[in-house]
């Protein structure tokens, strides 16, 4: 097989904090929901499914969200974001 390097490109990333208004905030950049409950007074998600290019993906408890280079919006686990992703310093 042959190996292939992932070009260098910039993304924006959010650290998903199971609030309310970052889900809002989210929204009103163009994320879609598949799914998602949560608690209005207390300003809490409890659970989110957002639609993807590839469907619809489950956001788990410490997940990014990334919003890719075509405006796309997908989850990414911790682990794998701090492998593929630098912080870039304004």
């Amino acid at each position: 097989m042959k190996k292939f390097r992932k070009k260098p490109v910039e993304v924006e990333a959010v650290l998903f904090d199971w609030t309310c208004t970052m889900l809002n905030e989210l929204l009103a950049d163009g994320m879609e929901f598949a799914s998602y409950d949560r608690h209005q007074a207390r300003n809490e998600v409890y659970s989110l499914s957002i639609k993807t290019l590839e469907g619809s993906h489950k956001v788990s408890k410490g997940d990014y969200i990334i919003k890719g280079v075509a405006g796309e919006f997908y989850p990414c686990k911790p682990d794998i974001f701090a492998k593929t992703y630098d912080v870039i310093e304004p």
